[in-house]
């Protein structure tokens, strides 16, 4: 759903600019109270993930492909402020490096795909662990139906900044009907991507999934007729608690999926081409800034291989997005140490 040049005007692209701005400010500081020493290095590796899979377009429709877009799966694992932070950073990364999304549709871009999506997503995944039973199988749940809902809000959000300033004649309504039609179709894609991943985390490490803190029941034990609160767990030593070993798991997988499984994702224009193909948004749809990037299109320049090609441009947006993500969750992290000191800091609760 990568909103390219042309096809919000000046005025509007501005606008979204400047809410894509105040959203990252504020998420620069709601994400000091999100992350602790375990989940700062994994807010990088979820942003390096999200990349990988959003080269992975899945068919949805005759002639129609779609991909994750990731805001869910980032606010379930690392918190709803560090989920738009994350989204934003593989925004930047595309537009700059791979020529995908306008450089002046960053802001639209990065209201619709980061902030919207991620909104969305959290609201439904609270409201629904509320009422759901305290249990890891309702998280993934939760995550199923947040993410599948996030999906048409962005493409409903997509078609109200299109109606105050798009640049083409169309007929509202019915690129509304497009758009979210096809889009809830992507969005059972995105739900099964980001239950699964929620579900493969929770399984091996529930304590860093932040939208899974402190949803247990406490264990009760049977004592001489009478139901008592069991013992807490002991304190791990730091070195179990440690997250290197889901890192690397995670960081192999997503330079897997970048490197050579998207080799095989699906050719097909995705729901916002093929609606925009369909209807006519995409007129006046103006050449990238960067299109002669030497990553431009997923793909190294001068390296004639396809295979090889897409799968060397796919391993380079996984080391630079995970760098430039953790370097900035690093900086956020250090931040907060700073103005609270070590001992203000808090500990996660464990599941």
């Amino acid at each position: 759903m990568h909103v390219p040049d042309g096809f919000i005007d000046a005025p509007v692209s501005a606008a979204a600019g400047v809410v894509a701005a105040g959203a990252v400010a504020v998420s620069l500081k709601g994400a000091r109270r999100e992350l602790d020493e375990r989940t700062a290095p994994l807010a990088g590796l979820v942003a390096a993930f999200i990349f990988a899979v959003q080269m992975l377009n899945f068919p949805v429709a005759a002639g129609t492909s779609g991909h994750l877009l990731g805001g869910a799966l980032a606010a379930i694992l690392v918190g709803p402020y560090t989920g738009v932070l994350c989204v934003s950073v593989v925004l930047l990364m595309q537009g700059i490096l791979f020529a995908d999304g306008g450089l002046t549709a960053l802001g639209v871009n990065i209201t619709d795909m980061a902030v919207v999506t991620t909104v969305v997503a959290y609201a439904v995944f609270r409201g629904l662990v509320k009422i759901l039973p305290r249990t890891r199988r309702s998280i993934s749940v939760a995550s199923f139906a947040a993410a599948l809902l996030s999906v048409p809000a962005a493409a409903l959000a997509f078609t109200l900044i299109y109606a105050v300033g798009g640049t083409t004649d169309v007929a509202i309504g019915k690129v509304a009907t497009a758009m979210v039609g096809v889009h809830i179709l992507i969005g059972i894609g995105e739900a099964a991507i980001t239950a699964l991943t929620v579900g493969a985390v929770i399984a091996v490490r529930p304590d860093l999934v932040y939208g899974a803190r402190g949803l247990t029941t406490p264990l009760k034990l049977r004592v001489g007729g009478e139901l008592v609160d069991a013992p807490a767990p002991q304190p791990q030593p730091a070195a179990a608690r440690s997250p290197r070993k889901i890192w690397i798991t995670g960081l192999v997988t997503s330079l897997v999926l970048a490197g050579f499984v998207s080799f095989y994702a699906s050719a097909n224009p995705d729901g916002l081409e093929k609606v925009a193909q369909d209807h006519g948004i995409d007129k006046k749809t103006e050449e990238h800034a960067t299109s002669d990037s030497p990553l431009a299109d997923y793909g190294v320049k001068d390296v004639g291989d396809a295979r090889l090609s897409g799968g060397l441009a796919g391993v380079i947006g996984v080391g630079v997005t995970v760098v430039a993500g953790s370097g900035v969750f690093w900086a956020v992290r250090r931040r907060r140490t700073e103005d609270t000191g070590p001992a203000a800091v808090p500990q996660r609760e464990t599941v």
